[in-house]
């Protein structure tokens, strides 16, 4: 007899039963794995009560005095059963790592901000700047953008990932890090050379990025995945020494005048990356007609289309202008020490942000060519170079994808990737293999003419934005490193 039959049916209806029940105890099963969403009202509340803490502490640099965040930090982490330990070079200057393990299936994940802060003219400010005053939705302070929204971040993520007992594919590793603003032997140097086992991972979340709004909307979020070299050039003129009623033809004064306006006037040939043209590319897809015009001609393969619009960001944009090439600023002239003597050595340093595939050694011949003075010494600086990039960051690798999904949904943006123009601590940990990500919480691209940017006379975050980039960056790390 043909079919099934009524016992063969029986046994399917019984394999289909099972199936059924497999599958509903699979779904039970991932329901049970799926991170519970933290109350953000709560965690709000909690966010702002660290913000303002961390605020308080006075850490500008000069002097420092990193351990007092350092101190308040550990006594936040202990308390909540969180392993963390101080180090320090300097007993004022220090370190804190924190750990949350993982099952070992993955690699480390390091989340990073710095603790100190940038000096203040406290006469310049409408509120004490370390006061971390609330005023019609703003926090007021110095290190509100650079870098305690990091740190608190961070430190907010780490609270809510133990807190949610979520099961980790890898250890989370919280660094707040000492001297970032000029004295980087006491944090990341430090760090690097000394301790580097306690910080290693894949992947760093720091500072770098951010969501731009544009009339109180954001419009893009960034996300910095390479950076600029910075390197200083030393011009040194030398002439004969005389008496000022003579003039010179050797006057040292006028050979360097005429040296610094030649490299004042000379911008280096435009060079892309992946991440350069992807984010003037990006940019015109978004800005109005009249601007995104130039983001699309400065890629032309055009010489006098691509001109054209490099000058006119030039003018109007400085900032993209020097994302485009290794740029070179004079910034220090110095020379003479009487009116009526004329010097016999004059000294201008230009402060060069090269791009991270620039061969330095044959940047400087350009420079000593465009100088074209024997008079004049072209040399390198004595300085701490930050060491190039060892890992390539490839834009459709897991945390870019991550960090892309996130903006999306939190910030309804499109990502664009960037190659910061100044430079940070993230240089020294690509040295070492790890792939960097830049991120920071939202700000408004009016603020900065106002005179509320980093390091300007007056810095400011909006409350609102703090808390989008508590749940950005948690949603980043939890997403990264939660066991599947």
């Amino acid at each position: 007899m043909g079919g099934t039959g009524w016992m063969g049916g029986m046994g399917m209806m019984g394999r289909i039963g099972n199936a059924l029940v497999f599958a509903a105890l699979a779904g039970a099963a991932l329901a049970a794995q799926a991170p519970k969403e933290p109350d953000w009202k709560a965690v709000e509340e909690e966010t702002i009560r660290q913000f303002q803490a961390v605020l308080r502490i006075d850490t500008r640099n000069p002097p420092g005095n990193e351990h007092l965040a350092a101190e308040y930090l550990k006594q936040v982490f202990d308390k909540e059963g969180i392993p963390a330990k101080i180090f320090a070079l300097d007993p004022n200057r220090s370190n804190v790592v924190a750990r949350l393990k993982g099952n070992g299936r993955k690699r480390p994940l390091l989340i990073m901000g710095h603790s100190d802060v940038v000096t203040v003219d406290e006469s310049k400010w409408k509120f004490p700047p370390f006061s971390a005053t609330r005023d019609g939705g703003w926090v007021y302070a110095r290190g509100t953008v650079d870098d305690k929204d990091n740190l608190t971040a961070g430190l907010m993520t780490m609270l809510l990932l133990k807190r949610s007992n979520i099961p980790l594919d890898r250890d989370v590793v919280f660094l707040s890090e000492a001297g970032e603003e000029g004295n980087s032997n006491f944090g990341i140097q430090y760090m690097v050379k000394e301790h580097f086992p306690e910080i290693e991972a894949e992947y760093c979340l720091a500072e770098g990025g951010g969501a731009m709004r544009i009339g109180g909307v954001a419009k893009y979020t960034t996300v910095e995945t390479l950076e600029k070299i910075p390197r200083g050039i030393e011009l040194v003129a030398k002439g004969i020494s005389g008496h000022g009623s003579i003039p010179l033809k050797s006057n040292a004064i006028v050979h360097l005048a005429t040296a610094v306006g030649k490299v004042g006037q000379w911008r280096p040939d435009i060079r892309f990356n992946e991440t350069t043209g992807t984010y003037f590319r990006g940019l015109a897809s978004i800005a109005p007609p009249e601007t995104a015009k130039y983001y699309r001609d400065v890629l032309s393969t055009d010489p006098k289309v691509r001109a054209a619009a490099d000058q006119w960001l030039f003018e109007n944009e400085p900032l993209h202008s020097s994302m485009l090439r290794t740029s070179v600023s004079p910034n220090i002239i110095q020379g003479g020490y009487r009116s009526n003597v004329i010097p016999s050595e004059a000294k201008a340093t230009l402060d060069v942000r090269a791009l991270p595939d620039e061969d330095p050694a044959a940047f400087l011949e350009q420079v000593k060519k465009i100088v074209d003075d024997p008079a004049i010494d072209v040399h390198f600086a004595a300085q701490n170079t930050r060491p190039a990039s060892a890992v390539d960051i490839r834009l459709d690798s897991e945390p870019y994808k991550v960090l892309e999904a996130a903006a999306k949904r939190i910030y309804n943006t499109i990502t664009l990737p960037t190659m910061s123009t100044g430079a940070t601590d993230m240089a020294q940990l690509r040295a070492k293999g790890v792939q960097c990500f830049g991120i920071g919480a939202a700000i408004d691209m009016e603020d900065g003419p106002k005179g509320y940017g980093m390091h300007s006379d007056q810095e400011r975050l909006l409350e609102s934005e703090l808390h989008r980039f508590v749940r950005y960056n948690y949603e980043v790390v939890l997403e990264l490193a939660r066991a599947r």
